[in-house]
């Protein structure tokens, strides 16, 4: 069983890196600044440099997506139940990323606790920690985002320092906005995944923390392509000031909820940020906007069910 939940967290760490490392670097991409091999090489380092990070800075978070508070204490010893939220969040961020949707693996992981929880029994899910601690954070950070995306821009576009042409000195500071975003990811996301692994005592924490940092890296070289494509061309038009505006305002976001333990969606503040700048230029594609909320939506439900029918099936087993 502990080499079961490993493999388990390896497979949505996997899975996690393929929906979300290539997020902070998007708009490198999406306005021409570097290839989408070199965007991706990018991302993949620095998520990878906030992931091991995550070894020293992050454990608050981590004992929070351990599920205690939010499910009965009895259920977070259960290897079996952390078992079945894997595969719940896993499945539901593979599904995501295999039809280009950039979902919250947050998200995911919450709606999979739920639904593991709710397949112990009645009473067993504390649905006053579930939207105090967890729903809340991730309904304002997109609104925040659109917002601080928007502010962001107007004021380095008044400052000039988004210009709409690329410049070197520009590129030099997207590039290192774009790692920012990716290492605050790697920071954010990491032990969220990691939480897991805690009920396996015979596993050093941090040989799992860094069993999640490379399997996240691989899965985002592996498996990337998709996502990239909805994030760096399929929201809205950019150009590299813009790209850098929506990268600067989507780190500090995500940093902030770091270092106060909040679990945000690092995906829900990116694409936030740059609906945030579509929105002020006027080139945010609606129709796609909309498909993403829509995935966003499902990801709860769509984890929930998918937990709870692993929870159920190991049961037997």
């Amino acid at each position: 069983m502990l080499i079961l939940l490993f493999l388990a967290a390896c497979f949505l760490a996997c899975t996690n890196g393929a929906n979300d490392n290539f997020k902070g670097v998007a708009s490198l991409y999406g306005s021409d600044t570097t290839s989408f091999r070199t965007a991706l090489g990018w991302g993949t380092a620095t998520t990878l440099a906030g992931s091991i990070t995550a070894i020293f800075l992050a454990g608050e978070l981590m004992k929070k997506f351990s599920g205690k508070g939010l499910v009965l204490d009895a259920l977070t010893q259960s290897q079996h139940f952390l078992l079945a939220v894997a595969l719940g969040a896993g499945l539901t961020v593979l599904l995501a990323t295999r039809f280009g949707f950039p979902i919250s693996t947050t998200h995911g992981l919450t709606g999979a606790l739920v639904g593991a929880g709710l397949a112990g029994g009645d009473h067993t899910v504390n649905f006053g920690a579930l939207g105090k601690s967890f729903v809340q954070p991730l309904l304002l950070s997109p609104v925040l985002a659109v917002g601080a995306g928007a502010l962001v821009y107007l004021v380095l576009k008044a400052a000039r320092l988004a210009p709409d042409h690329r410049t070197r000195t520009l590129d030099t500071f997207h590039l290192l906005s774009g790692g920012a975003v990716g290492f605050a990811r790697g920071l954010n996301d990491t032990p969220k995944i990691a939480a897991m692994l805690l009920v396996a005592q015979a596993l050093d924490i941090r040989w799992g923390l860094i069993a999640v940092a490379v399997t996240m890296a691989i899965g985002g070289l592996l498996n990337a392509r998709r996502v990239a494509e909805t994030m760096a061309h399929k929201i809205t038009g950019m150009n590299p000031g813009q790209g850098f505006a929506a990268n600067v305002a989507t780190a500090v976001l995500v940093i902030t909820a770091s270092w106060n333990a909040l679990p945000v969606s690092t995906t829900h503040v990116s694409v936030g940020a740059l609906v945030g700048i579509g929105i002020t230029t006027r080139q945010a594609h609606w129709k796609a906007v909309g498909q993403i909320v829509l995935s966003w939506i499902i990801t709860l439900p769509c984890a929930a069910a998918l937990a709870a029918l692993a929870a159920l099936a190991l049961s037997f087993l």
